[in-house]
Formats: C-alpha cells, sequence, structure tokens
C-alpha cells in the first residue's frame, strides 16, 4: 500500500490577510502523519509560503501536485491533503439582488482560487479503491468537494428540488439568476432585523440562506450575525484569534493591486483568468468560454447579457476589442481548453447533471467549518511561533488522546466537542459516503 500525502500552509506574509498558524498546523500534520500513520518523508510534499526554498502554494503548483498525488494509484493507495489557510465564497455573478449561488473556495497565496467543483474533478479521477482524505483548516470548507454526502454538519441543501435546464422558466439564464436560492429554501426577515441593501445585503442573505437544511439533534444554530467577516482580530481568553476568512471585498482589493486596475464582486471570475489564463481554475475557465461564445454570437445586448453582471460581460468584451486578432484568438483558445460537463456547471450554486456527480467511493472531507462559518487562526498570549489553526490543533489533539484506530465519524464528533470547550464556534464537517464515514481515519495503523 502507497501512502503519499500533500501538505499546504499559506500565511500570507506580509498581506493585509497575513495569518500566523497556517506553517505550524503543516508542521505538525507532517509529524503527525509519518509518527502514526506510516507516511515517509520522502512521500510527503510540503509547500509553504514562509520558506521560500520550498514549492510556493500557488493554485498552479497545488492544482498540479494534486494531479501528481493521484498518479499511478491503485485499490488499497492511501492519499492526504491537508490546507491550512484562507477560505473564501465567490457568488455566481449574476448581478441579481436574490442571487445566492457561491463557490466555496480555498485561497492559494497568488489569489488563484481553487473551488469545490475543481475538487470534485479531481476526486473523480481517483481510481476505485483508493482513500483520498481532504483535511481544509479554512473558511467556509464545508463542501468544498462538490456533491460529496454530507454525514456531519448543517449545511445539506435539497438538491433534489432543483429543476432541469428544461423544466425551469427560463431555462439555464434563469438558473443563473436564482443560483442557489433554487433549492436551499427562502428566510423570511425575522423580528427587529432589516434587509440591507447591495452586496452587504447579498452578503447577509448568502449567510442565512445557506444555514437551511438538517441539522444534528440537540444542536443550535451558530449565530450567524456574530461572524467576523471583515478579518479583525478578537480577544478570546488569553489567545488573539482572527478568521481564516478572506471576504470578498478584500479578495477583490488584492486582485486589484494584482491585476493593476480595479476589479469588481462581478468581474472576479473573468479577473482571474485574465491574470492566469491556462493556470486559472477551471470552472473560472468554463464561465469564461461560455460568456466568449455568447459574446461571439452577438448574445451580448439584452438577454443573456442582462441577467448577467454587467462588469463580467463588459469587461471581457473590452479585453477583446483591445485586443489584435491574433491575440484575441489566443485568449479564447485558452479559455476553450476546459468544456463544462453542462453548461449549468459553470454558475456558483447550480448542480452538475447526475452522469457527473460524484462516485460512490470518492472523497473524503473533514472541514474546519460549516460552509457558512469561519475556522480560527489562533495566537497564544501573542507568540506567533505557537499560532495554529483551531481544527488542525483539536484534530492532532484528539488522536493524541486516542489509542488505537478511530473513525472518520468518530473523530470529526470528538474535534467538535474539543472546539466547543476552548469555546471554539465553529463546527466541522464530514463529507463522504456512508461506508467511509466509518471507515478508520486515513489508514490502519500497524
Amino acid at each position: 500500500m502507497s501512502k503519499r500525502a500533500l501538505l499546504v500552509g499559506c500565511n500570507y506574509p506580509g498581506t493585509k490577510c497575513e495569518l500566523h498558524g497556517c506553517a505550524n498546523d503543516v508542521r505538525r500534520m507532517k509529524e503527525l502523519l509519518m509518527n502514526r500513520f506510516g507516511f515517509d518523508e520522502i512521500d510527503i510534499l510540503v509547500m509553504l509560503d514562509t520558506d521560500p526554498s520550498l514549492p510556493q502554494p500557488t493554485g498552479a503548483n497545488i492544482r498540479k501536485s494534486l494531479a501528481q498525488l493521484i498518479q499511478s494509484t491503485e485499490a488499497g493507495d492511501c492519499l492526504v491533503f491537508h490546507y491550512s489557510g484562507h477560505g473564501t465564497q465567490v457568488p455566481a455573478e449574476s448581478g441579481e439582488q436574490d442571487d445566492t449561488g457561491a463557490d466555496e473556495a480555498i485561497v492559494p497565496t497568488d489569489m488563484n482560487l481553487l473551488t469545490d467543483d475543481d475538487f470534485r474533478e479531481l476526486v473523480n479521477q481517483i481510481p476505485v479503491g483508493v482513500t483520498f482524505t481532504f483535511l481544509s483548516d479554512s473558511c467556509h470548507s464545508g463542501g468544498l468537494i462538490d456533491s460529496a454526502k454530507e454525514q456531519i454538519g448543517n449545511t445539506v441543501v435539497n438538491y433534489a428540488s432543483l429543476p432541469s435546464e428544461e423544466e425551469n422558466e427560463g431555462g439555464l439564464f434563469g438558473l443563473i439568476g436564482q443560483g442557489i436560492s433554487a433549492f436551499s429554501g427562502k428566510r423570511d426577515v425575522e423580528e427587529g432585523e432589516e434587509e440591507e441593501g447591495g452586496f452587504r445585503g447579498l452578503l447577509s442573505n448568502m449567510r442565512s440562506r445557506f444555514g437551511s437544511g438538517n441539522r444534528d439533534n440537540d444542536e443550535e444554530r451558530p449565530d450567524l450575525q456574530n461572524f467576523d467577516f471583515e478579518s479583525q482580530y478578537l480577544e478570546e481568553t488569553s489567545q488573539q484569534v482572527k478568521n481564516r476568512n478572506l471576504d470578498i471585498n478584500t479578495l477583490s482589493e488584492m486582485l486589484s493591486e494584482q491585476a493593476g486596475h480595479p476589479v469588481e464582486v462581478g468581474n472576479i471570475r473573468t479577473t482571474l483568468f485574465d491574470m492566469f489564463g491556462d493556470d486559472a481554475s477551471p470552472k473560472v475557465k468554463v464561465f469564461v468560454n461560455i460568456l466568449l461564445s455568447r459574446i461571439q454570437s452577438g448574445g451580448e445586448e439584452g438577454g443573456f447579457m442582462g441577467m448577467l453582471s454587467s462588469a463580467a460581460g463588459h469587461y471581457l468584451k473590452s479585453k477583446l476589442d483591445s485586443e489584435s486578432p491574433d491575440e484575441a484568438a489566443n485568449y479564447m483558445a485558452a479559455a476553450g481548453s476546459v468544456h463544462p460537463s453542462t453548461a449549468r456547471a459553470a454558475y456558483g450554486g447550480v448542480r452538475p447533471s447526475a452522469s457527473h456527480r460524484a462516485r460512490e467511493d470518492a472523497g473524503i472531507l473533514l472541514s474546519g467549518c460549516q460552509h457558512n462559518e469561519t475556522s480560527a487562526d489562533a495566537t497564544p498570549a501573542g507568540d506567533h511561533s505557537q499560532s495554529y489553526g483551531a481544527f488542525s490543533n483539536a484534530l492532532i489533539g484528539v488522536l493524541a488522546e486516542t489509542e488505537g484506530p478511530i473513525s472518520n465519524r468518530e473523530l470529526v464528533l470528538k474535534i467538535r466537542e474539543s472546539l466547543a470547550s476552548s469555546g471554539f464556534k465553529q463546527h466541522p464537517c464530514l463529507y463522504c459516503t456512508d461506508e467511509n464515514a466509518d471507515a478508520h481515519f486515513i489508514c490502519v495503523t500497524d
């Protein structure tokens, strides 16, 4: 049996979104894999943006390394991907006020996002019988493997009620406007609340509506109104605590700095494609490819473009108009290098067709929190050398107190207990098949 791991830590040193515990999490996870689970050091690839001697955790490097991780694997092999860093949510770019569709994503050091759909494509390539355990200590990490079955968590949505393109009024482009609200259920404004306008209102609606769905027995819903979407430091006991959420406005600001021009919320995906090209997320390329095909066919006026954020379509059109014919052709060829399993897959919150959903055995995700929550980056007494991710720390602590094997389900439940007793509000989740929920965490040790 082969055992291989990719461990990624992003502290974003010197930036406005700097964290302090991610590199420490990775170092401790490496020791855990070697000392408890028998991994050889040579089979563990570490990426840290705090150590220039190591491969850097850019989006392209992470994608390439994940692809290499699953190459030449066979039944019985054990793969682990541990990510410690910022997470984010990118709303569907339709410009509609009630559009609550979003992609959950991890944030590499260069901002070249990897989305839940990217991880779905990855695990669909893993051979039957190979164990792939994804540990994500980041905000909004629940559901990072798209369409995986939720075993523990409060964020299940009812996909069964999602209409097909043919059944939905307005077809594909009606779905763009509806986004995830088509199947997550509506939420009435509670007494004493007010609906906010603009994008702040959209974020508020996302936080509340994403919480709908099944809930664990006897567990209260987290107070979503108290989430720190501004990534401010808070004092909890003797620790400084910062969340690992890269909010949408900060993401836009940081992309603007890198791109050299203002990046609006509505053209984040098009900007990512413009910046990274072939190295951009397949989800991003699919989105841009569909936009470009519509612009080419003359659909930029009204209809389709009217339903999209004007920023996305106008950005692409101006880009094509400013390029030479050859450069424009190359631009479009790069966007067309990845094709959607269905046109609907290009938009946040819209589920792929049944033939492209998860295999029954694909992927085990242990997330640091639900997809409507943030994960904590803690610094005891202000000592950055001791900083840690709350989820990674609790996972390692639970295993240290547990003799012998422990199932994925048991581990997540114990991590929840540990975090609650320490005063952290996040709720780790488990996404996998029923069989994998009760299987040993990572692998059976000798």
